[in-house]
């Protein structure tokens, strides 16, 4: 691939990058508006700011089980160089349509060296891949509308499926394949406590404190699923509250709920943002050490 047009799927890739960059600010700036803020006390913020660092740092996941796909894919790649490319494409998810982020990842790859082929696959694989096993997380939610499912069964249930599909994986596609599943797992998982967690810290006096964790957690990931698979909504914006807010209906009051919906919203938002800056980070020492 010559110069010219390794400049130009810089500019393409950098573009859509920028224009994710954007439309986070925007959404930033319409999720304050509508958060009543004189509710939240200091420690609130410092929760925020520090689950915004652990939701950035849990998207490494996602580029570890992006390397993976390409390393299956025959295309060998540092983790560095993973974690930067998909840093910097990550925050185009936000554009409307919801495939910028993969176009810019596809051209961002492309200049970095990557051929076209696998960089395609890779994408393909991982939408299916992270659908699938954000699946299995509804197990988790069983207990909420079925009494006769206790929350021990519930867990042992979601544990023996992904034990199941990761012997099933292995045998039928290899360990790279696996490997990238238990990184989708633990980033959905991760994401999925952080909210669970957030709405127990805002809503200490609800009956959500005699609910098990890993139920909303579970809810959060269907949630999540809901907007992924959702075509047009830019990271799920809007789906994801919607069914959030049915699945956890008579958990804790709507007005609670809703805020929590919110705050969480910022803090990934403000997440990808940091997960973006790291990315750009790794790509000036790359720069700096060339």
């Amino acid at each position: 691939m010559n110069t010219r047009i390794k400049s130009l799927l810089h500019i393409v890739g950098g573009t859509l990058a920028f224009a994710g960059i954007v439309y986070v600010i925007i959404k930033l700036y319409a999720y304050s508006g509508q958060i009543d803020f004189s509710s939240f006390d200091h420690s609130t913020w410092l929760v925020a700011v520090f689950f915004a660092f652990l939701y950035g740092a849990s998207n490494i996941m996602l580029a570890l089980a992006w390397k993976n796909l390409l390393i299956y894919f025959g295309n060998s790649i540092h983790w560095r160089s993973a974690i930067r490319i998909y840093g910097q494409t990550q925050l185009a998810k936000y554009v409307p349509g919801n495939i910028m982020h993969l176009a810019s990842r596809q051209t961002m790859g492309m200049a970095s060296g990557i051929r076209a082929l696998p960089l395609a696959k890779s994408s393909a694989w991982e939408l299916g891949l992270i659908a699938l096993t954000a699946v299995f997380f509804g197990v988790l939610v069983l207990p909420q509308f079925y009494s006769a499912v206790s929350q021990g069964i519930a867990v042992l249930g979601f544990l023996f499926t992904l034990i199941v599909v990761q012997l099933f994986i292995v045998q039928v596609f290899g360990s790279l394949i696996a490997k990238a599943v238990v990184w989708y797992t633990l980033f959905l998982l991760s994401s999925g406590l952080l909210f669970a967690v957030l709405l127990n810290l805002l809503t200490p006096e609800s009956n959500l404190i005699h609910q098990p964790i890993l139920v909303v957690c579970g809810a959060f990931v269907l949630a999540w699923l809901a907007g992924f698979i959702t075509p047009g909504a830019p990271a799920g914006i809007g789906i994801r509250e919607a069914v959030l807010t049915l699945l956890l209906k008579g958990l804790t009051s709507e007005s609670e709920l809703l805020l929590c919906i919110m705050l969480s919203r910022m803090i990934t938002v403000t997440g990808d943002l940091i997960f973006f800056v790291y990315a750009s980070v790794l790509s000036l020492n790359k720069q700096g050490n060339a």
